[in-house]
C-alpha cells in the first residue's frame, strides 16, 4: 500500500512540477522563488496527501497563496526601503503608473485574484475553479468578468495618464 503511494505521488510530482513551477515563474517572475513555491506547495501536499482529494487544485490553490505572501514580502521590503531613503535620492515608480498586468493582477482583491490566476494562469476551466474556490460557476463567470473589468480600467489609466 505505502509502496503504491509513493509511486502515485511520485508520478504526480512528475507530471504536475514542471507546469507548476512554470506557473509560478510567470508570475513571480524569479526562477528561483518559483521553484520554492512549487516545492513548498507539494511539500504540503505530501502533508495532507491522504486527506487531499483533488491534487492539482490542492496544489494550485497552495502555490497561488503563496505567491500572494511572496508579492506582500514584497511590498513590504518596497515600503521599507522607501521609507529608509529620501525622496530626493530615490523616487520610486508609482505602482499605478506601471502597466505590469501581473502588478495589475496582484492589486485585485482575493476573490477575484484567486479566479484570474486559476483560470488565465492554470489554465483551468472555469468548472474546476467553481469547485476549488467553493463557489458556483455563475459566481465564478461573474468574478472573472468584474476581475478582467477592472484589470481593463487599470490599464487604460496607466496607459492614457490624460485619463
Amino acid at each position: 500500500m505505502k509502496r503504491s503511494r509513493d509511486r502515485e505521488a511520485s508520478e504526480l510530482f512528475a507530471a504536475l512540477y514542471p507546469r507548476l513551477a512554470g506557473w509560478c515563474r510567470r508570475l513571480v517572475d524569479d526562477d528561483g522563488t518559483a521553484h520554492e513555491i512549487a516545492s513548498e506547495s507539494f511539500t504540503r501536499l505530501w502533508a495532507r496527501w491522504t486527506a487531499v482529494d483533488e491534487p492539482r487544485g490542492f496544489l494550485y490553490v497552495t502555490a497561488a497563496n503563496l505567491v500572494r505572501d511572496h508579492w506582500r514580502k514584497l511590498e513590504r521590503e518596497r515600503r521599507a526601503v522607501r521609507r529608509a531613503t529620501t525622496e530626493a535620492a530615490v523616487r520610486p515608480p508609482q505602482e499605478q503608473d506601471d502597466p505590469s498586468v501581473r502588478l495589475l493582477v496582484q492589486s485585485l482583491p482575493g476573490r477575484l485574484r484567486v479566479p484570474i490566476l486559476l483560470h488565465y494562469y492554470a489554465d483551468m476551466p472555469i468548472r474546476e475553479v467553481a469547485v476549488l474556490t467553493g463557489r458556483k460557476e455563475g459566481t465564478v463567470k461573474a468574478d472573472l468578468h468584474a476581475a478582467r473589468e477592472l484589470l481593463r480600467v487599470h490599464l487604460r489609466r496607466s496607459l492614457d495618464p490624460t485619463r
